[in-house]
């Protein structure tokens, strides 16, 4: 099921010190997107007898297949991926092929984000615990 959810998927990690709220004005302001919280779809962590609510953020493009997931990957001290506890956010791309042009223009966009630190590309294969990011 994993594998086929990360099939023609394009996922970027992101190190933006700042709130996740914050973040999305930001991008929604530089890249003209509308990210929008979608509590139907946050990921629920329990860990140590506690509860963890990992935000993500969704824009569907216009006339297009294509929709672009934002996933909080830090919650009160825990990593929604401990293996990318370097990255504030995870920038999932989904529904359509994403071209490298698209995909450079983007992260030039991103990178022109004051707070944001580091733009870089990933492989799913790198994810550990895919099902966290399983919509």
């Amino acid at each position: 099921m994993a594998e086929e959810f990360f099939e023609e998927t394009c996922l970027l990690g992101l190190v933006a010190p700042i709130k996740d709220y914050q973040f999305c004005w930001q991008i929604n302001q530089v890249t003209h997107f509308d990210f929008r919280l979608n509590h139907d779809i946050e990921v629920e962590m329990v860990k140590k007898s506690r509860n963890y609510y990992f935000s993500i953020y969704q824009y569907k493009v216009p006339a297009g297949t294509l929709t672009h997931y934002l996933y909080n990957n830090k919650c009160d001290g825990e990593y929604l991926l401990p293996e990318f506890r370097h990255l504030d956010f995870l920038w999932l791309m989904k529904g359509d092929v994403v071209n490298r042009e698209y995909l450079k223009i983007l992260m030039e966009s991103i990178r022109s984000i004051n707070s944001v630190q580091l733009v870089v590309e990933l492989t799913p294969e790198k994810i550990k615990n895919k099902t966290l990011m399983i919509l």
